[in-house]
């Protein structure tokens, strides 16, 4: 699985980080969710597929 974060949706709503923390982080000086992990394991593919479910502008690819 292959995870991509559009930078030019992204509005930093946090969702993401709530829902899969070992995957996604928001930095304190940003406002663009940033990728922990680019390729997570498979176990984690419900947390991601959740949180990219949950993004309110859809900023969130899973590919794979």
């Amino acid at each position: 699985m292959k995870v991509t974060v559009d930078a030019a949706l992204c509005n930093g709503h946090g969702e993401c980080v709530i829902e899969a923390p070992e995957v996604f982080t928001l930095p304190d000086d940003s406002e663009t969710v940033e990728l922990l992990v680019a390729e997570p394991d498979e176990a984690l593919r419900e947390k991601v597929t959740r949180a990219a479910a949950l993004c309110p502008v859809a900023a969130l690819i899973v590919e794979g």
